[in-house]
C-alpha cells in the first residue's frame, strides 16, 4: 500500500498579472508526475484558528516521492519564480494515510 502526499499552498496573490505565467503553466507541470487538482480556492469556513491569509490550493500525488520530484523538476523550477514574485505563500507537502 502506498501513501498519498498532498502539496498544500495557502497563497495570497499580489500581483495578478505577474502570477499570470504560472497559472498558465502549473496544471501541467504536477500531471506529469500524477499530480491532481482537488481543491482550488473555493470557500473556506474557519473553524477554529485564524484562517489562511489567501486562496487555498492542494493537489494529491500517489506519493511523497512523486510530489518531491515534481517540486525540484526543471519544468516546475521553470515557472515558480513567477508565483514567488507575484504572490505571497506558504506551501507544505504532507503524507497521507495509505490508500
Amino acid at each position: 500500500m502506498t501513501k498519498p502526499a498532498y502539496f498544500i499552498i495557502d497563497v495570497d496573490i499580489v500581483d495578478a498579472e505577474g502570477m499570470k505565467p504560472y497559472q498558465a503553466a502549473v496544471d501541467g507541470t504536477f500531471r506529469a508526475f500524477g499530480g491532481e487538482r482537488i481543491v482550488a480556492a473555493g470557500r473556506v469556513d474557519p473553524l477554529e484558528g485564524a484562517p489562511p491569509s489567501g486562496r487555498i490550493v492542494v493537489v494529491r500525488f500517489p506519493d511523497m516521492a512523486s510530489a518531491h520530484a515534481w517540486h525540484d523538476s526543471a519544468a516546475y523550477r521553470a515557472i515558480v519564480g513567477h508565483r514567488l514574485k507575484a504572490a505571497r505563500s506558504r506551501a507544505f507537502l504532507v503524507e497521507g494515510v495509505e490508500v
